[in-house]
């Protein structure tokens, strides 16, 4: 049995950005200044290369399960397909964690947590997949790390965070994790990426009812009190539950 641990992305990404705090000098201001207007002008090619300093920050910082691991393994054999999808190229991983939880980046990073497998069926997991390649699809991940870029320029006039690299240095991206972590999709980005995973499940033929089974399974977490999970970052579960079914009666009657 494997010996699963919290996801430690949050406790290190605080521990980084708990810097002491330092007086400014006038350069260090302008530093922050013009780095919190940057983050509305990120670059597509920016957004790319955070993705990717991030994602690296969080898989070196996680317990990332090898190919032999069964959750490795289960992991790809239903993603098989799916490295490349709508247009996108794709990559999964599983973190070895408890916590009941998925993530997509920009760059096409999708996470997956142990515990998440251990709650569902394939074809529940399937469709929180769709729903977080909806997130990358649609620009909904571009724009968190938007706004947690912009988070992050905030905090420098208070933290004096000085260095620098491709988009952030090396000790800034603990901090930015955390902001990343912090920020959350709007009602209207979840439901399109609701619809987005449902689509997904019609067009490549799985059980598209599995999403109600999904978020029926995160709701009833969510009436115990469930911590560390989806309700956190997906809110509503039980109306969206409702929705799913309905788009799934409407589907068995188209066939």
């Amino acid at each position: 049995m494997i010996k699963k641990i919290t996801l430690v992305v949050l406790l290190m990404a605080t521990v980084a950005s708990n810097a002491q705090f330092k007086k400014l000098t006038k350069a260090q201001n302008v530093k922050a200044a013009k780095k919190a207007v940057k983050a509305a002008t990120l670059t597509d090619e920016e957004i790319q290369t955070l993705s990717l300093q991030s994602v690296e920050w969080m898989d070196t910082n996680n317990p990332v399960a090898g190919e032999n691991d069964p959750y490795a393994m289960r992991l790809n054999a239903l993603i098989k397909d799916h490295f490349n999808e709508d247009g996108l190229t794709l990559n999964y991983k599983v973190y070895n964690v408890v916590d009941i939880n998925a993530f997509a980046t920009p760059d096409g990073s999708i996470r997956i947590m142990a515990g998440l497998m251990d709650l569902m069926t394939d074809n529940e997991l399937l469709s929180v997949i769709g729903h977080e390649i909806g997130h990358v699809k649609l620009g909904h991940s571009k724009k968190r790390y938007q706004s947690a870029y912009a988070i992050s320029a905030g905090k420098d006039v208070a933290q004096a965070n000085t260095g620098v690299g491709q988009v952030l240095a090396d000790d800034e991206i603990g901090g930015f994790v955390e902001n990343l972590l912090n920020a959350q999709f709007s009602q209207s980005n979840e439901s399109a990426s609701d619809e987005y995973g449902f689509d997904f499940l019609v067009d490549h033929d799985y059980n598209y009812h599995a999403m109600t089974g999904a978020f029926e399974k995160l709701a009833a977490l969510s009436a115990d009190g469930g911590k560390s999970s989806m309700m956190s970052s997906h809110p509503g579960a039980a109306k969206r539950a409702t929705r799913a079914k309905e788009w799934a009666e409407k589907q068995d009657a188209k066939e």
